[in-house]
């Protein structure tokens, strides 16, 4: 494979900062922002006063586990632009997550968020070796999700050539590839396999197209798949991270010459590590969960955000910034289905309601190919139980099939049974998810 590795000339002068110069920074930064988001926000000024502490209180780094949480409830508690620390007028951008039935998660962006959000995933397009020139097939999808309008907008701010293809039709990203010749594609790591085997199927060689670079977020991967991408179609795998409520794709990316973890843009956002059943925050190198502040968001500053992701902060080696190791699991029970996430009590509200269907279900995840599939198990209701026909109980199947494709944002199979057809465990309970997808 070409080497794309970046030279000191091309990185930012943070990213080859001091420790102190880097923490001198955030401290600056993170004192402007719960100032910021205390004076504007009223959830962070009820939150602040609930638990005692202002945000004069911090006078170091340190001083942050004094403050309160955000999850996402909170976000959704102020559906929709309850969170915004600026007038609405100003907010040039919306996007959202998949929430509870019609409460998606909003995040809003200013001018400068919009320019910070590139900033950083252009550095970390170069971080992967992405040059000025370059073309950059996206198959990230548009819209709500932020995975490619922020890939599309930190590529053109590196001054590459963007091809926004989006997700699906698999035989046209092929032939686009093909005719295109982009230097680096940018898609979930599971659908690049997936045109790997369109290449496959169509009698071409995946290793021998113009890809040099795979740069692949949006759902946890491993090392494994990070090495069956890079022999079958011949290009460096790199691992990008972000999510939507702390900015979008590019609050962390792997270096290419390291290829060790991805590097966290301290200078915007600041991590912890806490022991997600007591909240304290744990050593650098401990498990535990994953927590955000950002430092230079205006529409939206996050404080502390718990991301619910299991992982370890690891030393700097390839920047001046932290790391994150593999994500190993959720503190919650949220799944990730092709990039979109999903909570089992999403699928819960709207089986409730159905009022032919039970209080019962199952998420059976199976792994057609390199994508993962989700079949919903539902039950009748006693009353309805063998009193419905084949066409009426298909008809419920297709509405709740069509609920959650609307309101969740994932497409599923639907299989309505019989009262009591659905396996409870010893207690009388359902196993309300069923993974049988085999480790990649």
């Amino acid at each position: 494979m070409p080497q794309r590795n970046p030279t000191d000339n091309d990185l930012d002068p943070i990213e080859r900062a001091t420790k102190d110069e880097l923490q001198a920074l955030q401290l600056e930064r993170m004192k402007w922002t719960l100032r910021h988001a205390y004076d504007n926000v009223p959830h962070y000024r009820a939150s602040f006063d609930a638990v005692g502490v202002h945000p004069d209180d911090l006078k170091t780094l340190g001083d942050l586990a004094k403050f309160p949480f955000t999850t996402k409830k909170d976000l959704r508690d102020n559906y929709p632009f309850g969170m915004f620390a600026v007038p609405r007028e100003k907010v040039v951008r919306v996007h959202a997550s998949s929430g509870t039935t019609g409460k998606p998660t909003v995040v809003g962006y200013t001018q400068k968020d919009i320019g910070t959000w590139a900033d950083v995933v252009a550095r970390s397009i170069r971080a992967a070796g992405g040059r000025a020139g370059d073309i950059v097939h996206v198959a990230y999808g548009y819209g709500l999700f932020t995975g490619g309008l922020g890939a599309h907008y930190g590529a053109e701010r590196l001054g590459c050539t963007v091809i926004p293809m989006s997700g699906g039709q698999t035989e046209k990203q092929v032939q686009l590839i093909q005719d295109f010749k982009p230097d680096i594609i940018m898609v979930t790591p599971s659908y690049m396999l997936n045109i790997v085997e369109e290449f496959q199927r169509q009698g071409l060689d995946p290793a021998k197209n113009s890809l040099q670079v795979g740069i692949f977020g949006a759902e946890p991967w491993t090392d494994a798949m990070r090495t069956e991408i890079e022999q079958r179609a011949g290009i460096d795998a790199v691992d990008i991270y972000g999510l939507s409520e702390v900015m979008g794709p590019g609050v962390a990316s792997e270096c290419i010459e390291s290829k060790d973890g991805p590097v966290i843009w301290e200078d915007h956002f600041y991590p912890e590590i806490i022991n997600p059943d007591t909240g304290e925050v744990v050593a650098d190198g401990e498990e535990g969960e994953l927590v955000f502040t950002s430092l230079t968001k205006e529409a939206l500053p996050i404080i502390r955000y718990r991301t619910r992701d299991l992982t370890r902060l690891l030393p700097p080696s390839s920047r001046s910034m932290r790391r994150i190791a593999k994500i190993t699991g959720r503190s919650d029970d949220m799944l990730i289905i092709r990039g979109v996430n999903v909570f089992p009590s999403q699928i819960e509200e709207l089986i409730l309601k159905q009022s032919k269907l039970a209080p019962q279900y199952q998420l059976v995840l199976t792994r057609d190919g390199h994508l993962d599939k989700l079949e919903v198990l539902s039950e009748l209701r006693p009353e309805m139980s063998g009193r419905l026909s084949a066409n009426e109980v298909d008809a419920v199947a297709r509405d709740l099939q069509h609920q959650i494709k609307t309101y969740v944002g994932v497409t599923t199979d639907v299989r309505v049974l019989n009262s009591e057809a659905i396996e409870r465990t010893a207690t009388g309970k359902a196993r309300r998810v069923v993974d049988k997808r085999a480790k990649l």
